[in-house]
């Protein structure tokens, strides 16, 4: 075994173009082949198959050899989409030169695997566009649908750790014509660009140009801010008088989307904007957080720390690509991180209101979430007469969805203008919660009445996550099929009346790796593997009624029930 690891490396290592990467895998092959067992791990670990390109395309740690992100496997891969793309024009009867454009955000090593990839597609006779700068995902996934372009790449890990980088594929222009025009992709598509990938002999055999791609100027970021702008209306008088008013406390997390999120509140009339200083420039080593994930603890702790200090009408926080936005705001007289699950809620009541003022008499649009987010959206639609669909996890199904409107999913994903971008965009979704934070204000009113409202119309909706994070990531597949094969017969001190196997698919959805529990009471949990992490989740919602004014008895009522169903399924998860 070890001499076939030796052999790989060897070989990987004369042909791999970067002289960082080139030199660590020296260093490390060296100790290896003097005996060291650390480093004779390290190898089997970093030559143990490929990085697996699926349709969340590529993402793992940064460093040499084929687990790992670099530019061999970056190069790889985009000589495996360019000869995908090829291929799907031909069998189209189109010319087999493909509109690709590239993005880019500031993490270590970005710019030379968007670089790498323009060179790639450039040198196999593609049209590549590169992004001017580093820039949000959003602004990426806008310009595929703003250029007609039939691919987009975005280099990004999103709110992963500093180590880590990724590669994200759309796919839209003459290749997806129809309502997914422009989202990242869906089976078959990954294992078609996966068996392309897997085809390249080698890096030394990939064609490269050193020059004749197009960077892309100013106006594709000064079109997406405007359009940004426009999920709402213009800031004329009464409007513009009152976002004026309200006091904003942002932070981007060390990310990029920084400088175009206050670009964009500024062009909708939004002018007291408090940035936090320390996290506010693209930093790839994130130097203030343990995580730049806004959903982990602390990590918008300075955030919250300037809002004590400010006092705005909400905080806003973005990841570090700007895809995802989440806010706080005072509960209870304490500034708090709002659940993803109550943002979507929030946002989906406007949007569905909206619509219905603007057509009343309109067709039935869709307002869509993932399968583990709260069923709260179903409801609003119900009420305003739209229509809801739930999906696989993932933007690259919300965002496919025939006459969407709104999507969203609980962690932080939230698309409020699928016209503008097939994909979640916490740029946008930042204007729409601070337009909602505006408004409240005007009335004498915060968004925790809102949350009131929300409660008032239609229950009490509290869900919350558990994870089981497993050393060996192998035992995750027996650990499904002991729950699929005997799952919890009560839970919550109510009986289960449905246990549904996703793998057979279920409410005619895609099969999923996933058990469904239902409550007699209607509370839900929803089990399945993490798709990026050696974990398990388990997904649990409660519902509770709200009779004429108990609200907070209501919720009392709620939290009780949830602990009970936590306990139960921390014991099933073997966490108890």
């Amino acid at each position: 075994m070890s001499a076939d690891v030796l052999a790989a490396a060897r070989a990987w290592l004369a042909d791999d173009p970067d002289e960082t990467t080139a030199h660590e895998l020296a260093a490390i092959l060296e100790l290896a082949e003097a005996g060291d067992e650390n480093a004779l791990a390290d190898l089997a670990d970093r030559f143990d198959g490929f990085l697996e390109f699926g349709t969340a395309g590529l993402r793992g740690a940064i460093g040499a050899g084929p687990r790992r992100m670099n530019r061999s496997v970056v190069i790889r891969a985009a000589a495996g989409l360019a000869a995908y793309l090829a291929d799907a024009l031909a069998g189209l009867g189109e010319q087999p030169r493909a509109r690709v454009v590239i993005g880019y955000d500031a993490r270590h090593r970005s710019s030379d695997f968007a670089h790498d990839t323009a060179a790639v597609m450039h040198a196999a006779g593609h049209e590549a566009m590169l992004l001017p700068s580093a820039l949000p995902t959003p602004v990426l996934a806008y310009a595929v649908k703003a250029l007609g372009a039939d691919a987009g790449v975005m280099v990004t890990a999103s709110h992963n750790p500093p180590q880590d980088n990724g590669y994200k594929v759309y796919l839209g222009g003459r290749i997806v014509t129809d309502a997914g025009q422009g989202a990242q992709i869906v089976p078959p598509h990954d294992a078609l660009i996966a068996a392309q990938i897997a085809a390249v002999d080698s890096v030394a055999s990939v064609p490269r140009s050193s020059e004749g791609w197009t960077v892309l100027g100013p106006e594709v970021l000064a079109d997406y801010i405007a359009g940004a702008a426009a999920v709402i209306p213009a800031p004329v008088g009464e409007a513009a008088a009152r976002r004026a008013a309200t006091r904003i406390v942002l932070t981007s997390l060390h990310g990029v989307g920084g400088e175009t999120l206050v670009a964009v509140l500024r062009a909708a009339g939004f002018t007291d904007l408090h940035p936090v200083a320390e996290q506010a420039e693209p930093d790839p080593d994130f130097p203030t957080v343990v995580f730049p994930n806004p959903e982990e603890p602390g990590a918008i702790d300075l955030a919250l720390a300037l809002a004590a200090t400010v006092e705005p009408d909400v905080v806003i926080a973005n990841d570090p690509d700007a895809d995802r936005c989440a806010a706080a705001a005072r509960i209870g007289g304490a500034w708090t991180m709002l659940h993803g699950d109550v943002v979507g809620s929030l946002l989906g009541e406007r949007v569905a209101e909206a619509y219905r003022a603007a057509s009343p008499d309109g067709p039935a649009r869709v307002l869509a979430s993932s399968i583990v987010s709260s069923r709260q959206l179903g409801a609003i639609a119900q009420r305003h007469g739209l229509i809801h669909r739930a999906t696989l996890t993932g933007f690259k199904w919300i965002a496919r969805e025939e006459g969407i409107v709104y999507g969203y999913e609980e962690a932080l994903g939230l698309c409020v203008a699928p016209q503008l971008v097939a994909d979640k965009d916490g740029i946008t979704a930042a204007v729409m919660i601070a337009e909602l934070a505006s408004e409240l204000k005007a009335a004498g009113r915060t968004l925790e009445d809102a949350i009131d409202d929300l409660a008032r119309a239609y229950g009490v909706y509290l869900t919350r996550q558990v994870s089981a994070r497993f050393a060996d990531a192998s035992l995750i597949p027996g650990t499904m099929a002991g729950l699929l094969a005997s799952p919890p017969s009560t839970l919550g001190g109510a009986a289960v009346v449905s246990a549904d196997d996703m793998n057979a698919g279920i409410d005619g959805l895609p099969p999923t790796n996933g058990l469904r529990l239902q409550t007699e009471t209607g509370s839900r949990v929803i089990i399945r593997p993490s798709g990026t992490e050696p974990k398990v989740k388990a997904y649990l919602e409660v519902i509770e009624p709200v009779t004429g004014e108990d609200l907070a008895g209501a919720r009392e009522r709620a939290a009780a029930t949830m602990a009970s169903l936590e306990a139960d399924v921390r014991a099933a998860l073997g966490l108890a």
